[in-house]
């Protein structure tokens, strides 16, 4: 029983410490801390589907593939927003030209 209390309270004291970690962050520095996320869940997705791999019993690859899907879900989903934040940075782009108008020019 204490085996599982300490590790509910590791558990509590990192959601904690997470949430104070993250609400310090400044938002420039916000997309780099995001990109490094999802490569460590890049990590944890490969570690998901070779545990899930060797699960011997119903519950065990249950569990593994909803890791797997979590996992998934996670670094797919913190990829587009990296994406979506960099392309807030990016400056406006050019309207292009119709080849029309582009003909037209050159001839001129």
């Amino acid at each position: 029983m204490t085996t599982e209390i300490a590790l509910l309270t590791v558990f509590i004291l990192s959601v904690f410490t997470g949430v104070e970690v993250i609400s310090k962050v400044s938002s420039t520095l916000h997309t780099p801390l995001m990109s490094g996320a999802n490569a460590i869940h890049g990590v944890i997705l490969v570690g998901a589907v070779i545990v899930t791999g060797f699960a011997e019993s119903t519950g065990g690859l249950i569990v593994g593939l909803a890791a797997v899907v979590l996992a998934t879900i996670n670094m797919v989903g913190g990829f587009v927003v990296t994406d979506r934040m960099l392309q807030m940075f990016g400056g406006r782009k050019a309207p292009k030209k119709a080849p029309q108008e582009s003909a037209q020019e050159g001839a001129a």
